[in-house]
């Protein structure tokens, strides 16, 4: 077995937990959720410090997204996202409940007119003076 994965007896710290599975960048930004309130264990508000075991729940908000797992995987150290994904199970409803959203906001997103960044470019502003032109 990968030393970096432990067995079902041992435990890991609730933050570098959520860093090794992907879930922040950083086990600092995990430590700030996590003393913010954005992640709760077993129902309840936790402190970074808290030891987790294999079948704990967590329910994770990070912006507008939540995520409803069942830890499945205790890892000490960070892997590619492919075997990270193997940590968690996560619950049909989280799963639906995500993809709704990532689908209503990319709604919003096309829908919304495009916001132009930056300095006109020569057409956009040759446009411009004609717009804005004078006629005597």
């Amino acid at each position: 077995m990968n030393p970096a994965l432990e067995t079902a007896s041992q435990k890991v710290r609730l933050d570098k937990w959520l860093w090794a599975a992907r879930f922040f960048k950083t086990r600092r930004i995990a430590t700030e959720a996590i003393s913010g309130g954005k992640v709760h264990l077993n129902g309840q508000q936790t402190k970074p410090g808290k030891e987790i075991k294999v079948g704990s729940h967590l329910r994770i908000h990070k912006g507008a997204l939540e995520w409803d797992i069942v830890v499945r995987i205790l890892a000490t150290k960070r892997r590619p996202a492919v075997e990270a994904r193997a940590f968690y199970e996560e619950m049909p409803e989280s799963i639906e409940r995500r993809e709704k959203l990532a689908e209503a906001l990319r709604l919003e997103r096309s829908l919304s007119p495009r916001r132009v960044q930056g300095r006109p470019n020569k057409k956009e502003r040759r446009m411009i003076h004609r717009f804005t032109a004078k006629t005597e």
